[in-house]
């Protein structure tokens, strides 16, 4: 896994400027990741069985009219990506949605999965969103910062990976989201990066939270959305289920398993080490949740892996939406110092 002084895209223009440069400018990034996440989608360690190509794809290619109807400029906006970075727009949906797809497959395909990834922290205290980054220690390779100034909606900073529209980050508004990766039976439906851009491309946090609770997601994923003013709005959306928390009063931590009844009941088998895993994150996360130094520096929170499949660190961020700031680092806090970014 790579690390270092964060690649930074700044770009101006409509969808189609942004998939285009985007595309142009990481297209050897992108080739190289879609081999890496074609091969993983199809791994029986992460889907449940050994699943080919052509499935992989076929099942990729079923998603794109519900992105399409979700959100025609995001749409616009892979198109142009995919035609730029010379792959197809279901190519283009495994390089961002991976985990969702991983979902998808895995209805398919039996369950097995591999996925332990995220730890994060809203804290309306403090007012501030922050959270790991974590996913096969090889995506580590292809972390990208996207500086986006739209013709029309407000700008916007995201963390994300070459070749997907955005995972993590927050707009001039003041409206900030991060992820967390849940574990479930997918369907054809909406991967999350397009709701992440969706979420950024509101004004007030009703509206974000609006573009969560009403998106036909593909697969499971947990969602934190903090306002300007530090309220907070957790979301554990599941392919078939929503449950939304307010978050206003004290600092509030998940990770990799849903802590509501209602979604519970969607997550697929879990291997008993990702179980303990995402248990642990949660108790020493909300430890430490009052101080960041220390939660970053918790060695069961920023990870490390011994092989490119395994789940690390792959990067960090610090957003605090009142100020429009965000802090960036990409690889493991504290390996390298955090970057500043302001809105």
């Amino acid at each position: 896994m790579r690390g270092g002084p964060l690649r930074v895209l700044e770009i101006y223009g409509d969808p189609g400027d942004f998939g285009r440069i985007h595309g142009s400018e990481c297209a050897p990034l992108i080739q190289a990741y879609l081999a890496d996440r074609l091969g993983l989608s199809g791994d029986a360690t992460w889907s449940g069985r050994t699943a080919d190509t052509d499935l992989v794809l076929s099942l990729a290619e079923a998603t794109l009219p519900f992105h399409r109807s979700y959100s025609p400029s995001l749409y616009e906006e892979m198109e142009a990506l995919a035609m730029a970075a010379g792959i197809t727009p279901a190519e283009a949906v495994v390089v961002g949605g991976f985990t969702d797809l991983v979902d998808i497959v895995r209805a398919h395909t039996g369950d097995a999965p591999i996925e332990d990834d995220c730890t994060a922290v809203l804290n309306p205290v403090e007012k501030v969103l922050a959270q790991t980054w974590d996913m096969h220690a090889s995506a580590g390779e292809y972390v990208v910062f996207l500086k986006l100034d739209p013709i029309i909606g407000p700008a916007l900073v995201v963390q994300t990976t070459a070749g997907c529209l955005g995972q993590i980050g927050m707009n001039e508004a003041g409206i900030a989201v991060g992820i967390n990766n849940l574990t479930s039976f997918g369907k054809a439906g909406v991967t999350w990066p397009f709701v992440v851009r969706k979420v950024l491309q509101q004004t007030d946090l009703d509206s974000a939270v609006d573009c969560v609770v009403t998106a036909n997601l593909a697969g499971g994923h947990n969602f934190l959305l903090m306002g300007p003013d530090g309220q907070g709005v957790n979301i554990e959306a599941m392919p078939r289920s929503v449950q939304v928390r307010r978050v206003t009063q004290k600092p509030f931590v998940h990770t990799n398993h849903c802590l509501d009844p209602k979604t519970r009941k969607e997550e697929s088998v879990r291997p008993p080490e990702h179980v303990l895993s995402s248990q642990t994150r949660l108790d020493r996360g909300t430890d430490l949740a009052s101080d960041l130094k220390a939660f970053f520096a918790e060695p069961s929170i920023a990870r490390r892996a011994d092989e490119p499949s395994a789940v690390a660190t792959c990067g960090a961020v610090i957003m605090r939406p009142g100020e429009r700031l965000m802090e960036s680092v990409w690889g493991v806090p504290g390996d390298r110092p955090w970057e500043t970014f302001q809105l």
